[in-house]
């Protein structure tokens, strides 16, 4: 866990992290830079429920890992159609991400975490590609019981896994306990703090939050955490500090998590899904029709973000909003 989180501490704070294959520094693309229709439809389900919960004001867009501030932008484009104008706040560490996204939503506040994030009016919080690298603690049933995967180094200066001394059954979920020896069972304590914090904030303030990343919606063992650089996966331990180190998410844990502090669980669906319910095949023949020039990018886009062999099956949705927030669309089949 300490290896992963200081390994991505110095990764977001030196790199340029985001850009298609070709493009200096950028290691891996988000579905924000894949195509506008991501950050505008995320736009059109936040101001639909804002609108229905009754417009209340003031009203906070708040961001976790907002990249190069592209869906921040988007969304923006596509709330203010609808009268949604919030105060936007950016939750980022990195100096250089910040100057980007500066640029792209020019008057937005940035905080190193959501404890500056105003307590007054609802939030509608967006987690794109966020809570998959924030360290995970993995955990190895060796012969002696329950021990962490730590990372040591050998007589030839090589980085290797190897189990710690220090017992960790009490870390390993009740039901996991007794699975067999070479089990790997991963937990995030990182992970649960925000969902946690964010839960709470909808259970006081109100608004709605959307968490969007890859990972599993029923409990799995085994290592899900890897290492892509230069958009290609590599070893773990290949290439420390200069690799984006990520893990997949447990979206059945993080709905408990949001349910004991009384956030309402929305659902999780996959992404294409519940890009389908908004309506992006006809957001997208509107935009080739528009410009035609761009037709055959502006499919290649849509189904690299639906369908299920790209993103469309791997990336999870996960909504939530505040006890009297009405049910979200594209969790319920219509």
């Amino acid at each position: 866990m300490h290896f992963m989180g200081e390994s991505n501490m110095r990764y977001y704070t030196e790199k340029r992290v985001i850009g298609g294959a070709g493009e200096h520094g950028g290691d891996f693309i988000t579905a924000p830079e894949i195509s506008q229709m991501f950050g505008e439809l995320i736009g059109l389900w936040l101001a639909d429920m804002w609108i229905r919960a009754g417009r209340t004001e003031p009203v906070h867009y708040v961001e976790l890992g907002p990249g190069r501030g592209t869906l921040a932008r988007d969304a923006q484009r596509a709330m203010k159609r609808y009268g949604l104008t919030p105060r936007v706040h950016l939750v980022e560490t990195s100096r250089n991400m910040r100057d980007l996204q500066l640029a792209a939503v020019p008057g937005a506040f940035h905080h190193m975490d959501l404890s500056t994030v105003p307590m007054e009016g609802p939030i509608l919080l967006v987690a794109n590609e966020f809570l998959d690298a924030l360290p995970v603690r993995q955990l190895v049933n060796t012969n002696d019981g329950w021990r962490e995967i730590m990372v040591g180094v050998d007589a030839a200066g090589n980085f290797l896994e190897m189990p710690g001394r220090q017992p960790m059954d009490s870390a390993v979920p009740e039901a996991r306990r007794g699975d067999p020896p070479g089990t790997v069972v991963e937990t995030s304590p990182a992970c649960a703090t925000i969902m946690y914090e964010v839960a709470g904030r909808l259970a006081t303030q109100g608004g709605a939050a959307l968490f969007i990343d890859y990972g599993y919606t029923h409990g799995r063992s085994g290592s899900t955490l890897q290492a892509v650089k230069d958009h290609r996966k590599i070893g773990v331990l290949d290439a420390p500090g200069d690799s984006d180190l990520t893990a997949h998410i447990d979206f059945l844990q993080m709905e408990q998590i949001a349910r004991a502090r009384d956030a309402r669980v929305l659902g999780t669906v996959t992404q294409g899904e519940w890009l389908e319910r908004l309506g992006i095949r006809d957001r997208a023949a509107a935009l080739a029709d528009f410009a035609p020039q761009h037709s055959d990018a502006l499919m290649r886009a849509r189904d690299r973000l639906i369908a299920p062999a790209q993103m469309g099956d791997l990336f999870k949705v996960l909504g939530l909003a505040g006890p009297d927030w009405p049910d979200g669309a594209g969790f319920v089949a219509p």
